[in-house]
Protein backbone atom coordinates (compact mmCIF):
# COMPACT_ATOMS: atom_id res chain seq x y z
CA UNK A 1 0.00 0.00 0.00
CA UNK A 2 0.90 3.81 -0.85
CA UNK A 3 1.23 6.25 1.96
CA UNK A 4 2.91 9.25 -0.03
CA UNK A 5 1.55 12.27 0.45
CA UNK A 6 -0.46 13.88 -2.44
CA UNK A 7 0.60 17.10 -3.62
CA UNK A 8 -1.90 19.08 -1.90
CA UNK A 9 -0.65 17.11 1.16
CA UNK A 10 3.00 17.78 0.48
CA UNK A 11 2.33 21.96 0.61
CA UNK A 12 0.07 21.46 3.64
CA UNK A 13 3.43 19.35 5.13
CA UNK A 14 5.84 22.08 4.33
CA UNK A 15 3.11 25.75 5.13
CA UNK A 16 2.53 23.87 8.67
CA UNK A 17 6.56 23.44 9.25
CA UNK A 18 7.48 26.31 8.19
CA UNK A 19 4.54 28.38 10.41
CA UNK A 20 5.17 26.31 13.17
CA UNK A 21 9.26 27.10 13.01
CA UNK A 22 8.25 30.23 13.34
CA UNK A 23 5.25 30.59 15.56
CA UNK A 24 6.02 27.56 18.08
CA UNK A 25 9.59 27.28 18.65
CA UNK A 26 10.80 25.76 21.95
CA UNK A 27 10.91 29.38 23.70
CA UNK A 28 6.94 29.17 23.12
CA UNK A 29 6.03 25.74 24.27
CA UNK A 30 8.13 26.69 27.56
CA UNK A 31 6.08 29.93 27.97
CA UNK A 32 2.74 27.72 27.99
CA UNK A 33 3.67 26.06 30.54
CA UNK A 34 3.62 28.34 33.22
CA UNK A 35 0.58 30.29 31.12
CA UNK A 36 -2.63 30.35 32.99
CA UNK A 37 -4.53 29.20 29.37
CA UNK A 38 -1.74 27.19 28.33
CA UNK A 39 -2.39 27.98 24.93
CA UNK A 40 -2.28 31.27 22.53
CA UNK A 41 -5.40 32.64 21.63
CA UNK A 42 -3.63 34.98 19.12
CA UNK A 43 -1.93 31.90 17.18
CA UNK A 44 -5.25 29.51 17.80
CA UNK A 45 -6.56 32.47 15.42
CA UNK A 46 -4.10 32.24 12.91
CA UNK A 47 -4.40 28.88 12.83
CA UNK A 48 -8.17 29.59 11.98
CA UNK A 49 -7.49 32.16 9.23
CA UNK A 50 -4.65 29.68 7.27
CA UNK A 51 -8.07 27.31 7.33
CA UNK A 52 -6.78 24.20 9.74
CA UNK A 53 -9.61 24.42 12.08
CA UNK A 54 -11.87 23.80 9.20
CA UNK A 55 -9.71 20.96 7.86
CA UNK A 56 -12.05 18.27 8.25
CA UNK A 57 -14.80 19.86 7.49
CA UNK A 58 -17.43 19.99 4.68
CA UNK A 59 -16.76 23.33 2.73
CA UNK A 60 -20.90 23.74 3.00
CA UNK A 61 -19.70 24.50 6.99
CA UNK A 62 -17.37 26.58 6.15
CA UNK A 63 -14.51 23.85 6.24
CA UNK A 64 -11.78 23.04 3.80
CA UNK A 65 -13.61 19.41 2.83
CA UNK A 66 -10.67 17.44 4.02
CA UNK A 67 -9.44 13.63 5.07
CA UNK A 68 -7.97 11.67 8.05
CA UNK A 69 -5.10 11.57 6.21
CA UNK A 70 -4.86 15.15 5.66
CA UNK A 71 -5.53 15.89 9.50
CA UNK A 72 -2.62 13.32 10.17
CA UNK A 73 -0.43 15.55 8.05
CA UNK A 74 -0.85 18.34 10.14
CA UNK A 75 -1.04 16.12 13.42
CA UNK A 76 2.60 14.70 12.45
CA UNK A 77 4.04 18.44 11.90
CA UNK A 78 2.26 19.72 15.11
CA UNK A 79 3.50 17.19 17.45
CA UNK A 80 7.05 17.73 15.41
CA UNK A 81 6.61 21.34 17.57
CA UNK A 82 5.20 20.18 20.38
CA UNK A 83 2.10 22.73 19.72
CA UNK A 84 -0.20 23.54 22.76
CA UNK A 85 -3.27 24.02 21.13
CA UNK A 86 -7.26 23.10 22.21
CA UNK A 87 -7.36 21.58 18.61
CA UNK A 88 -7.68 17.87 19.15
CA UNK A 89 -10.56 18.40 21.61
CA UNK A 90 -12.42 20.94 19.65
CA UNK A 91 -11.58 19.81 15.73
CA UNK A 92 -11.37 16.75 16.30
CA UNK A 93 -13.42 14.80 19.44
CA UNK A 94 -16.04 17.64 19.56
CA UNK A 95 -16.13 18.98 15.57
CA UNK A 96 -15.89 15.51 14.28
CA UNK A 97 -18.41 14.29 16.92
CA UNK A 98 -21.42 17.17 15.88
CA UNK A 99 -20.59 16.25 12.39
CA UNK A 100 -20.99 12.62 12.62
CA UNK A 101 -24.15 12.87 14.84
CA UNK A 102 -25.38 16.08 15.42
CA UNK A 103 -28.67 17.41 14.05
CA UNK A 104 -28.28 19.96 11.04
CA UNK A 105 -29.32 22.73 13.35
CA UNK A 106 -26.27 22.06 15.41
CA UNK A 107 -24.36 21.41 12.63
CA UNK A 108 -24.69 24.71 10.83
CA UNK A 109 -24.80 26.66 14.32
CA UNK A 110 -21.40 24.90 15.76
CA UNK A 111 -19.17 23.76 13.08
CA UNK A 112 -18.85 27.36 11.46
CA UNK A 113 -17.74 28.77 14.85
CA UNK A 114 -14.91 26.25 15.27
CA UNK A 115 -13.55 26.96 11.90
CA UNK A 116 -12.98 30.48 12.87
CA UNK A 117 -11.51 29.50 15.96
CA UNK A 118 -14.60 31.05 18.06
CA UNK A 119 -15.69 27.83 19.64
CA UNK A 120 -13.72 25.77 21.77
CA UNK A 121 -14.95 22.21 22.96
CA UNK A 122 -13.51 20.04 25.81
CA UNK A 123 -14.17 16.34 25.71
CA UNK A 124 -15.31 15.16 29.32
CA UNK A 125 -14.83 11.60 29.25
CA UNK A 126 -12.89 9.76 32.02
CA UNK A 127 -13.72 9.37 35.56
CA UNK A 128 -12.06 8.24 38.86
CA UNK A 129 -12.14 4.44 37.49
CA UNK A 130 -9.95 5.46 34.40
CA UNK A 131 -11.61 3.47 32.15
CA UNK A 132 -11.70 3.73 28.27
CA UNK A 133 -14.71 1.64 27.90
CA UNK A 134 -17.99 2.34 27.96
CA UNK A 135 -18.42 0.57 31.08
CA UNK A 136 -16.56 3.39 33.01
CA UNK A 137 -19.34 5.90 32.14
CA UNK A 138 -21.06 6.51 35.86
CA UNK A 139 -21.71 10.22 35.61
CA UNK A 140 -25.67 10.06 35.75
CA UNK A 141 -28.06 12.52 33.95
CA UNK A 142 -31.57 11.71 35.01
CA UNK A 143 -34.78 13.25 32.65
CA UNK A 144 -37.15 15.94 34.56
CA UNK A 145 -39.50 16.29 31.47
CA UNK A 146 -37.60 18.41 28.88
CA UNK A 147 -34.31 18.78 30.56
CA UNK A 148 -31.71 17.02 32.07
CA UNK A 149 -30.00 16.47 35.90
CA UNK A 150 -26.65 15.81 35.72
CA UNK A 151 -24.12 14.40 38.34
CA UNK A 152 -20.89 13.25 38.87
CA UNK A 153 -17.02 13.65 37.86
CA UNK A 154 -14.91 13.64 35.26
CA UNK A 155 -11.13 13.34 35.39
CA UNK A 156 -8.05 13.74 33.34
CA UNK A 157 -10.18 16.57 31.00
CA UNK A 158 -8.03 18.45 28.76
CA UNK A 159 -8.64 21.90 27.71
CA UNK A 160 -11.31 22.18 30.47
CA UNK A 161 -10.28 25.58 31.95
CA UNK A 162 -10.37 27.34 28.23
CA UNK A 163 -13.47 25.82 26.66
CA UNK A 164 -16.86 27.24 25.66
CA UNK A 165 -18.51 24.64 25.68
CA UNK A 166 -18.20 21.26 27.76
CA UNK A 167 -19.09 17.83 25.67
CA UNK A 168 -20.06 15.44 28.75
CA UNK A 169 -20.63 11.89 28.20
CA UNK A 170 -22.87 10.96 30.61
CA UNK A 171 -25.04 7.75 31.44
CA UNK A 172 -28.80 8.18 31.21
CA UNK A 173 -29.98 4.21 31.64
CA UNK A 174 -28.23 0.87 32.62
CA UNK A 175 -28.60 -1.65 30.11
CA UNK A 176 -27.10 -5.27 29.63
CA UNK A 177 -24.78 -3.69 27.03
CA UNK A 178 -22.57 -0.82 28.56
CA UNK A 179 -22.60 0.54 25.18
CA UNK A 180 -26.47 1.58 25.56
CA UNK A 181 -27.78 4.35 27.80
CA UNK A 182 -25.29 6.73 27.16
CA UNK A 183 -25.64 10.17 25.93
CA UNK A 184 -23.56 13.44 24.95
CA UNK A 185 -24.30 16.49 26.64
CA UNK A 186 -22.84 19.69 24.75
CA UNK A 187 -22.70 22.08 28.15
CA UNK A 188 -22.20 26.34 28.18
CA UNK A 189 -18.34 25.79 30.28
CA UNK A 190 -19.92 28.36 32.86
CA UNK A 191 -22.73 26.75 34.18
CA UNK A 192 -23.20 27.53 37.67
CA UNK A 193 -22.91 23.64 38.38
CA UNK A 194 -19.48 23.03 37.40
CA UNK A 195 -16.57 23.38 39.35
CA UNK A 196 -13.12 22.74 37.84
CA UNK A 197 -9.97 22.07 39.34
CA UNK A 198 -6.61 22.41 37.87
CA UNK A 199 -4.60 18.52 38.06
CA UNK A 200 -0.87 18.32 38.66
CA UNK A 201 0.62 16.40 35.53
CA UNK A 202 3.96 16.02 34.66
CA UNK A 203 3.51 17.82 31.27
CA UNK A 204 2.03 20.48 33.36
CA UNK A 205 -0.69 20.85 30.48
CA UNK A 206 -3.89 22.00 32.18
CA UNK A 207 -5.63 19.01 32.34
CA UNK A 208 -8.84 19.13 35.16
CA UNK A 209 -11.18 17.51 37.00
CA UNK A 210 -14.80 18.51 36.62
CA UNK A 211 -17.65 18.02 39.20
CA UNK A 212 -20.96 18.18 37.82
CA UNK A 213 -23.64 19.33 40.59
CA UNK A 214 -27.27 19.24 39.68
CA UNK A 215 -26.33 20.82 36.30
CA UNK A 216 -29.32 21.51 34.55
CA UNK A 217 -29.22 20.70 30.60
CA UNK A 218 -32.29 20.93 27.87
CA UNK A 219 -32.89 17.99 25.82
CA UNK A 220 -32.37 20.21 22.90
CA UNK A 221 -28.25 19.97 23.58
CA UNK A 222 -28.07 15.97 23.24
CA UNK A 223 -25.80 15.52 20.56
CA UNK A 224 -27.03 12.67 18.86
CA UNK A 225 -29.92 10.06 20.01
CA UNK A 226 -30.35 9.85 23.73
CA UNK A 227 -29.38 6.22 25.07
CA UNK A 228 -27.24 6.31 22.06
CA UNK A 229 -24.32 8.49 22.81
CA UNK A 230 -21.46 5.75 22.51
CA UNK A 231 -22.10 5.01 19.08
CA UNK A 232 -22.12 8.62 18.39
CA UNK A 233 -18.47 9.14 19.94
CA UNK A 234 -17.08 6.19 18.64
CA UNK A 235 -15.88 7.30 15.10
CA UNK A 236 -14.38 10.61 16.64
CA UNK A 237 -12.47 8.37 19.15
CA UNK A 238 -10.94 6.43 16.81
CA UNK A 239 -9.94 9.39 14.32
CA UNK A 240 -8.36 11.11 17.66
CA UNK A 241 -6.22 8.20 18.61
CA UNK A 242 -4.67 7.83 15.26
CA UNK A 243 -3.48 11.94 15.74
CA UNK A 244 -2.14 11.45 18.68
CA UNK A 245 -0.02 8.69 16.94
CA UNK A 246 0.49 10.62 14.03
CA UNK A 247 1.89 13.59 16.71
CA UNK A 248 3.87 11.06 18.51
CA UNK A 249 5.96 10.00 14.77
CA UNK A 250 6.51 13.43 14.48
CA UNK A 251 7.79 13.99 17.69
CA UNK A 252 9.62 10.85 17.15
CA UNK A 253 10.96 12.13 13.91
CA UNK A 254 12.17 15.79 15.14
CA UNK A 255 13.58 13.47 17.91
CA UNK A 256 15.87 11.79 15.80
CA UNK A 257 17.35 14.94 13.74
CA UNK A 258 18.26 15.78 17.52
CA UNK A 259 20.14 13.00 18.12
CA UNK A 260 21.76 12.56 14.89
CA UNK A 261 23.23 16.29 15.13
CA UNK A 262 24.31 15.82 18.67
CA UNK A 263 25.76 12.73 17.69
CA UNK A 264 27.61 14.65 14.86
CA UNK A 265 28.64 17.74 16.95
CA UNK A 266 29.51 16.10 20.15
CA UNK A 267 32.66 15.52 21.25
CA UNK A 268 33.76 13.18 24.35
CA UNK A 269 37.57 11.54 24.44
CA UNK A 270 38.69 13.52 21.63
CA UNK A 271 36.23 11.89 19.27
CA UNK A 272 32.55 12.36 17.77
CA UNK A 273 30.55 10.65 20.20
CA UNK A 274 28.74 9.42 16.89
CA UNK A 275 31.72 6.70 16.30
CA UNK A 276 30.54 4.68 18.78
CA UNK A 277 28.70 1.15 18.36
CA UNK A 278 26.49 2.43 21.14
CA UNK A 279 25.51 5.92 19.64
CA UNK A 280 24.81 4.09 16.40
CA UNK A 281 22.10 1.57 17.92
CA UNK A 282 20.65 3.99 19.78
CA UNK A 283 19.96 6.18 16.32
CA UNK A 284 19.00 3.55 13.97
CA UNK A 285 16.62 1.96 16.94
CA UNK A 286 15.16 5.38 16.69
CA UNK A 287 14.56 5.23 12.98
CA UNK A 288 12.77 1.63 13.03
CA UNK A 289 10.66 3.14 15.76
CA UNK A 290 9.84 6.20 14.10
CA UNK A 291 9.16 4.62 9.90
CA UNK A 292 7.45 1.51 11.69
CA UNK A 293 5.11 4.33 13.93
CA UNK A 294 4.39 6.24 10.35
CA UNK A 295 3.34 3.04 8.74
CA UNK A 296 0.83 1.86 11.06
CA UNK A 297 -0.33 5.29 11.53
CA UNK A 298 -0.63 6.06 8.03
CA UNK A 299 -2.40 2.86 7.35
CA UNK A 300 -5.02 3.55 9.84
CA UNK A 301 -5.65 7.09 8.69
CA UNK A 302 -6.13 5.43 5.12
CA UNK A 303 -8.76 3.06 6.43
CA UNK A 304 -10.73 6.00 8.15
CA UNK A 305 -10.68 8.50 5.35
CA UNK A 306 -12.69 5.34 3.51
CA UNK A 307 -14.89 4.77 6.04
CA UNK A 308 -13.44 1.09 6.49
CA UNK A 309 -13.43 -0.63 8.98
CA UNK A 310 -10.39 0.32 11.20
CA UNK A 311 -10.77 -0.63 15.18
CA UNK A 312 -7.64 -3.51 14.80
CA UNK A 313 -5.65 -0.91 12.51
CA UNK A 314 -6.49 1.94 14.93
CA UNK A 315 -4.93 -0.31 18.32
CA UNK A 316 -2.64 -1.29 16.47
CA UNK A 317 -1.03 2.05 15.50
CA UNK A 318 -2.01 3.30 19.25
CA UNK A 319 -0.42 0.60 20.72
CA UNK A 320 2.73 0.21 18.66
CA UNK A 321 2.97 3.88 18.41
CA UNK A 322 2.84 4.45 22.29
CA UNK A 323 5.69 1.98 22.88
CA UNK A 324 8.04 2.98 19.57
CA UNK A 325 7.63 6.48 21.24
CA UNK A 326 8.80 5.66 24.71
CA UNK A 327 11.59 3.72 23.48
CA UNK A 328 12.46 6.61 21.70
CA UNK A 329 12.22 9.36 24.12
CA UNK A 330 14.25 6.67 26.48
CA UNK A 331 17.09 6.58 23.49
CA UNK A 332 17.59 9.97 22.81
CA UNK A 333 17.97 10.92 26.65
CA UNK A 334 21.11 7.23 26.38
CA UNK A 335 22.44 9.61 23.83
CA UNK A 336 22.37 13.03 25.00
CA UNK A 337 23.74 11.18 28.96
CA UNK A 338 23.24 13.92 31.87
CA UNK A 339 22.68 16.99 29.08
CA UNK A 340 19.49 15.23 28.54
CA UNK A 341 18.36 15.16 31.83
CA UNK A 342 18.29 18.70 32.19
CA UNK A 343 15.85 21.60 32.32
CA UNK A 344 17.53 23.19 29.38
CA UNK A 345 17.27 20.15 27.76
CA UNK A 346 14.40 20.35 24.74
CA UNK A 347 14.63 16.27 25.28
CA UNK A 348 12.66 16.22 28.25
CA UNK A 349 9.76 18.37 26.73
CA UNK A 350 9.33 15.76 23.98
CA UNK A 351 9.61 12.77 26.98
CA UNK A 352 6.31 14.35 28.90
CA UNK A 353 4.39 15.42 26.18
CA UNK A 354 5.46 11.80 24.99
CA UNK A 355 3.75 10.36 28.29
CA UNK A 356 0.57 12.26 28.26
CA UNK A 357 -0.05 11.64 24.12
CA UNK A 358 0.66 7.58 25.19
CA UNK A 359 -2.00 7.62 27.62
CA UNK A 360 -4.94 9.93 26.29
CA UNK A 361 -7.45 8.09 24.81
CA UNK A 362 -6.08 4.38 25.57
CA UNK A 363 -2.75 3.74 26.73
CA UNK A 364 -0.89 0.39 24.95
CA UNK A 365 -2.29 -2.23 27.41
CA UNK A 366 -5.67 -0.96 26.61
CA UNK A 367 -5.21 -1.19 23.06
CA UNK A 368 -3.55 -4.60 23.15
CA UNK A 369 -6.89 -6.00 24.91
CA UNK A 370 -8.86 -4.62 22.07
CA UNK A 371 -6.26 -5.79 19.66
CA UNK A 372 -6.49 -9.68 21.57
CA UNK A 373 -10.33 -9.36 21.67
CA UNK A 374 -10.11 -9.08 17.57
CA UNK A 375 -8.44 -12.47 17.20
CA UNK A 376 -10.14 -15.04 16.41
CA UNK A 377 -8.56 -18.72 18.20
CA UNK A 378 -5.78 -16.16 19.66
CA UNK A 379 -5.81 -15.45 23.50
CA UNK A 380 -3.19 -13.27 24.57
CA UNK A 381 -1.75 -12.49 28.40
CA UNK A 382 -0.46 -9.20 29.31
CA UNK A 383 2.07 -9.31 32.14
CA UNK A 384 1.56 -7.52 35.32
CA UNK A 385 4.00 -4.57 35.47
CA UNK A 386 5.30 -4.47 31.70
CA UNK A 387 2.20 -3.05 29.94
CA UNK A 388 4.82 -1.99 27.00
CA UNK A 389 6.62 -5.36 26.95
CA UNK A 390 4.73 -7.52 23.79
CA UNK A 391 6.33 -4.25 21.61
CA UNK A 392 9.34 -3.52 22.91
Amino acid sequence: MDFSLNEQQEMLKKVARGFLEKECPESFVRTMEIDTKGYSPELWFKMADLGWLGLPFPEKHNGMGGNIVDLAVLFEEMGRAMLPSPYLSTVVLGGLTILESGSEDQRCELIPKIVKGELIISLALTEPSASWNSDGIQVSAIQDGDKFIINGTKLFVHDALVADKILCVARTAEGEMSDYGITLFLIDSNNSGISFEILETTAEDKQCEINFYNVIVPASDIIGNIHQGWQSLRRALQVGTVMLCSQMTGAGHKLLELVLDYAKTRIQFDQYIGVNQYVQEQCINIFSRVEGSRAVTYKAAYKLSECKPADMEVSIAKAWVSAAHEFACRSAHQVFAGAGYTEDSIIPLYTKRGKVAQLYLGDATHHRKKIAQQMDGWTLKIPKGEPLGLWN
